[in-house]
């Protein structure tokens, strides 16, 4: 069976790089690429999958349409988490998260997604102006090319 301990390892293989697939109003998949991994989910406590996105195409979608797959790959071997986003950020606001909770859950999610940061501050000043939210999946399905 596959686990999100196997998403660990694998996105850390090659940048934490997955391919995130999301489903558009016609019924085509619109695919594209981020830093991604796993980290407590800010309001369950539970194991989630997490990126941070901003711009128009994917949050729309998931906005309409929360269904979502993640895949990670190193060489020929991949895994895939499918499961339902969550998104909380500026204009998607979620109860117990303020303005200070969302500025540190950006960075608790960029760090579980393999980055760190010489200046947080500019960090900070980026999401803000790029009204960037969180993606939190909690995963229904994980399923991978190995044998396990």
């Amino acid at each position: 069976m596959t686990t999100l301990h196997d998403v660990t390892a694998l996105a850390a293989r090659d940048h934490h790089l997955a391919v995130v697939s999301t489903l558009r109003a016609g019924g085509t998949i619109q695919s594209s690429l981020v830093n991604a991994g796993v980290m407590q989910h800010p309001l369950t406590g539970d194991d989630a999958l997490a990126f941070v996105t901003y711009g128009k195409v994917k949050l729309a979608n998931l906005r309409a349409r929360p269904q979502v797959t993640v895949t990670f790959r190193a060489s020929w071997e991949w895994v895939a988490v499918e499961g339902d986003a969550q998104l909380v950020g500026p204009d998607d606001p979620v109860d117990g998260v303020d303005a200070e909770r969302l500025r540190l859950l950006l960075r608790e999610v960029f760090v579980a997604a393999g980055g760190n940061h010489d200046d947080w501050d500019g960090y900070d000043r980026t999401m803000v102006a790029e009204r960037r939210s969180a993606v939190l999946i909690a995963p229904r399905r994980i399923y991978s090319n190995s044998p396990g």
